[in-house]
């Protein structure tokens, strides 16, 4: 696969590393809005830098990943699917649900393979749990707990820009909450408030939150969300079931624990989500690259970014109203 990569950033530079490690893929080319991070990047790997234009209109370009900001994302997924290349879209395609209906239309009318960036279904514990819930190792599921807490909260004027912490943050949790369930999701009821900066309140968001999600059978997840963990990136996962419980813990550097006459110390989690999942990243690319020779699905896709974008939808309308949304309000 000959892929390009739009967005030379800080997620484009992990992307990078990625595909210049996989076997099978080769960085053909880098764009970026700023000339000058797109060539400094495109050097590093020995790639060459182009405008977003000569990108899609290159035929010897097979595919595109799409790391550029968010309010480009949808245009770009565009443009790729009408040249018919194939296409890997950082979350979410847009912050409203109907520009993202407008992306879906087109791609419905250019079919290509097109994955969607919720890079945690590719993490190595998660994936784990998750094939022991579809193995019926904790029984009947019957609760799933996320949580999931930033090291630090980002910068007040960042709020605006990313849509807010449903749209940004807990759009992941909701993703692998549909991915872990495995049934439709009926029911979002959040809660929100803003304890640790008061700027991002001014802003009109929230940094600390809580959402419970109940399924058609009845089966409840609750994702526990925060702008700040003092020890650094807490992702942790619970699924219960009627023969058991499975947990997906922090990842730190060697997971050794020590324990003496003190007691028991552990080493601090990863800081942030570029160390805690870089073999996500690299697993991500890898699946994307067999989507494309096979033509399967991968394992995240379009509308996959549409229903975690429902849930945020429903989420935030949760936190305004006060009261339980039903999400057949909000297709």
């Amino acid at each position: 696969m000959r892929l390009a990569l739009i967005g030379a950033g800080r997620i484009g530079k992990v992307h990078a590393q990625a595909i210049d490690a996989h076997p099978e893929v080769t960085l053909a080319a880098v764009a970026d809005y700023h000339a000058e991070a797109a060539e400094a990047l495109a050097s590093t790997y020995g790639s060459r830098a182009l405008n977003a234009n000569a990108v899609f209109e290159d035929a010897n370009i097979d595919a595109v990943l799409i790391a550029s900001s968010t309010p480009t994302h949808a245009d770009y997924l565009e443009r790729a699917a009408r040249a018919g290349k194939a296409v890997l879209c950082e979350k979410p395609i847009a912050l409203d649900l109907a520009r993202t209906r407008e992306a879906l239309k087109v791609l419905e009318a250019h079919p290509v393979t097109c994955a969607l960036g919720f890079n945690r279904r590719h993490d190595p514990q998660f994936s784990a749990l998750k094939q022991a819930v579809t193995e019926g190792r904790v029984g009947n599921l019957e609760t799933l707990t996320i949580i999931s807490r930033d090291p630090s909260p980002p910068p007040a004027e960042y709020v605006g820009a990313s849509g807010g912490l449903f749209r940004d943050m807990t759009i992941h949790d909701f993703d692998m909450a549909r991915w872990l369930l495995d049934e439709p999701i009926t029911h979002v009821h959040a809660e929100g408030s803003c304890l640790i900066d008061p700027a991002i309140g001014e802003a009109g968001d929230v940094d600390t939150a809580m959402v419970t999600l109940t399924t058609a059978s009845g089966r409840l997840c609750h994702i526990s969300n925060s702008r700040r963990a003092c020890y650094g990136y807490d992702q942790r996962i619970e699924a219960f079931g009627s023969a058991g419980m499975l947990q997906a813990q922090n990842e730190s550097e060697t997971r050794l624990r020590f324990t003496g006459e003190p007691g028991q110390v552990e080493e601090k989690p990863k800081w942030f989500f570029l160390e805690r999942y870089a073999e996500a990243y690299s697993r991500e690319i890898g699946d994307f690259v067999e989507a494309w020779q096979t033509q399967r699905p991968p394992l995240a896709g379009p509308i996959d970014g549409l229903e975690a974008l429902c849930l945020a939808e429903a989420a935030e309308r949760s936190l305004k109203e006060g009261r339980r949304i039903a999400l057949d309000d909000i297709h």
